[in-house]
């Protein structure tokens, strides 16, 4: 099959605008099918921050399968881009603060790294141990070359917003 580099040089890109949507939706998927194989296959119990940055893709699924479903009105296919874009920057943010408190930059919230148990009673010291995360998210469970997966997953939630927002660019020079 050839490519005719004067169409593709026209349009700008192999990606269609339509298409970022569908991507976005997919993508998405595949972060948090990702993130159950790390949970269930190989026994990394996520943290409350890991249970957090799951949220922007849940966002980003939702709004890009609203997009997808109003292919007919540019208007709201954009906003709805929008909406996502600004969903996987605040999973990107998380992912972030999430590194940052396995650095020891920050301190996460005490629900996070656990809290003193100072000055609690028996029942309430008992409830506080019933409902303690399983995970701390101060401790780094599994590094690749060094990086933490909270840090894969805030690039990658990064690129998946830098990719949304070319789509709502894009979805704006050419109506659909």
């Amino acid at each position: 099959m050839e490519i005719d580099s004067l169409a593709i040089h026209r349009r700008g890109s192999f990606i269609e605008a339509g298409h970022v949507p569908w991507l976005i939706a997919g993508l998405s998927l595949c972060a948090l099918c990702l993130a159950w194989l790390a949970q269930y296959g190989f026994g990394l119990a996520p943290c409350e921050l890991c249970l957090y940055q799951r949220d922007a893709y849940w966002a980003a699924i939702v709004l890009s399968v609203v997009a997808i479903l109003v292919a007919g009105k540019p208007r709201w296919r954009r906003l709805l881009l929008a909406g996502t874009t600004l969903a996987l920057l605040a999973g990107a943010a998380t992912a972030l603060y999430h590194v940052g408190v396995e650095q020891q930059w920050w301190q996460g919230s005490g629900g996070c790294v656990g809290g003193g148990f100072a000055g609690l009673s028996g029942a309430d010291l008992e409830a506080a141990i019933l409902n303690a995360p399983v995970t701390r998210c101060d401790e780094v469970a599994f590094a690749l070359f060094g990086v933490s997966m909270a840090g894969y997953n805030g690039l990658f939630a990064l690129a998946l917003a830098l990719f949304a927002f070319w789509g709502w660019g894009r979805l704006g020079r050419s109506n659909g």
